[in-house]
C-alpha cells in the first residue's frame, strides 16, 4: 500500500464513521483543490453518490471561473448543492469596499454558515481543512466539536485514542469532521494527478502567474509561477519556501487573525 493509498483509506474510514454517527450532516465546498479531493473521496466512500447536501457559502466575491466550475461540477457529480449568501450583511453594506478582510470574512462566511446551519439543523459538517495549511488548523481533531455559540475551544480539544471520536452533541452544537487533516499540500496534488480529479483552471500558470489558494477575488493574490501542469506544480511546491496561504489577505490582516476567525466558527 502506498502513502496515498493509506491517506485515501483513512479519509474514507472517517467519512463512513461520520455518516454512521450523525443523522443530519452536510459538506461545505469551496471549489478549491482540497474541497474537490473531498468530493472525489466521498464518491468513493459512498459508491458514487454523495448521500448528503454539499454547501457553498457564496460571498458574492467569487472569481467568475469558480462560479463556472461550480455550475459544471454540480451536474458532473450530481450534487445536492445548497448555495448560501448572507443577504442581510450585504444589505447592510458589508463588503471589501467598506470593511476590513477579517470583518468581511466573518460576516460573509462564518455568519452565513451560522444562518444556514440554524435553518437545516445539521449536527455535523465535513470539511476539507488540513493541518499543514496554518498553525491554527494544526490544533484540530478529526472530529472537532463546536458549541451552540459556534465557538471552537482550541485549548481544550478531545483526545482521539484508538479512533474514539466525539460523535455526540447537544441541541445547537455541531461537530466538524475533517478527513483530510493528515494530508499535505503535495499529497493533495499527487492525489489529483493520480486520480485525474478536475480542478479550476486558476491553479495553472497564465502569463507567469497562478493561484495557489482560492478565495474572494479582492483579497486573494496570485503567485509568480510558470507551472502549467500538475507535475510542474508538484515540483514547484517541493522547492518553494512561500507559505500556501501567503496570498490570502484575511490571514494576515492582524496578529493571530486566522486563530480569531476560527475560534468564532470559520472553516
Amino acid at each position: 500500500m502506498t502513502h496515498l493509498d493509506r491517506l485515501e483509506s483513512q479519509s474514507i474510514f472517517i467519512l463512513r464513521e461520520a455518516y454512521h454517527a450523525f443523522s443530519n450532516l452536510a459538506m461545505p465546498w469551496s471549489m478549491g483543490k482540497d474541497s474537490n479531493v473531498l468530493i472525489w473521496l466521498c464518491k468513493k466512500a459512498f459508491c458514487g453518490k454523495i448521500p448528503f447536501p454539499v454547501l457553498h457559502i457564496d460571498t458574492t466575491y467569487e472569481f467568475p471561473e469558480m462560479l463556472e466550475y461550480r455550475d459544471w461540477a454540480k451536474k458532473h457529480y450530481d450534487l445536492d448543492l445548497i448555495v448560501k449568501i448572507n443577504e442581510e450583511a450585504r444589505a447592510r453594506g458589508v463588503g471589501y469596499e467598506t470593511h476590513d478582510p477579517v470583518t468581511v470574512t466573518h460576516e460573509l462566511k462564518t455568519v452565513a454558515l451560522q444562518q444556514v446551519l440554524s435553518k437545516y439543523k445539521w449536527d455535523a459538517l465535513i470539511t476539507g481543512i488540513r493541518r499543514d495549511e496554518d498553525s491554527t488548523r494544526a490544533k484540530e481533531r478529526y472530529f472537532s466539536p463546536r458549541n451552540a455559540e459556534f465557538e471552537w475551544d482550541y485549548k481544550d480539544q478531545p483526545p482521539e485514542f484508538w479512533n474514539q471520536f466525539t460523535t455526540e452533541c447537544k441541541p445547537g452544537e455541531h461537530v466538524r469532521v475533517q478527513p483530510l487533516l493528515d494530508w499535505t499540500e503535495v499529497d493533495i496534488w499527487e492525489y489529483i494527478d493520480r486520480e485525474q480529479i478536475p480542478i479550476p483552471k486558476m491553479y495553472f500558470s497564465r502569463e507567469g502567474k497562478r493561484y495557489r489558494s482560492l478565495g474572494c477575488w479582492p483579497i486573494t493574490k496570485s503567485v509568480d509561477s510558470n507551472a502549467s501542469t500538475i507535475r510542474e506544480i508538484i515540483e514547484e511546491l517541493k522547492q518553494t519556501k512561500v507559505p500556501e496561504r501567503a496570498g490570502r489577505a484575511q490571514d494576515h490582516h492582524e496578529r493571530n487573525a486566522m486563530q480569531k476567525l476560527r475560534a468564532k466558527g470559520f472553516m
